[in-house]
């Protein structure tokens, strides 16, 4: 990632390395958990990063149970506490930070640029009607 290789403050990083077991509530199974980086800092701390859509960071608004966008966003939701509790314990463990970076946290860093401009919604596509 460019803003890795760049930084003056980074000694060294690796992306999908460092692999974390981790207990998923749902099916009371060890899964492994792929973290997105691990980030050594020229002063000798090490920082685990996960990149999140920040939507995927808070519990989904109950709307209807029985909803299976809701089903898929709530399990979604376990899923992302379950690997980050573990994350949190590998990274105390071993004396380094872990951190979830969303969209907000890329833009404020300067590696995801602002929209120009918001998108205007598009109409419908229709086929012409052929003779």
């Amino acid at each position: 990632m460019k803003y890795f290789d760049e930084s003056n403050d980074i000694k060294s990083w690796s992306s999908e390395e460092t692999v974390i077991p981790y207990m998923y509530d749902v099916d009371n199974k060890y899964h492994r958990y792929f973290m997105d980086f691990k980030v050594t800092w020229k002063d000798g701390s090490t920082t685990l990063i996960e990149v999140k859509p920040n939507k995927e960071t808070t519990a989904p608004k109950k709307v209807n149970v029985r909803n299976k966008k809701y089903m898929t966003e709530a399990l979604t939701y376990v899923k992302n506490m379950n690997k980050w509790e573990a994350a949190q314990e590998y990274a105390k463990d071993r004396g380094w930070k872990f951190e979830i970076w969303t969209e907000i946290e890329l833009r404020n860093k300067g590696i995801m640029p602002k929209a120009l401009k918001p998108l205007k919604k598009m109409k419908p596509f229709t086929r012409k009607k052929t003779k």
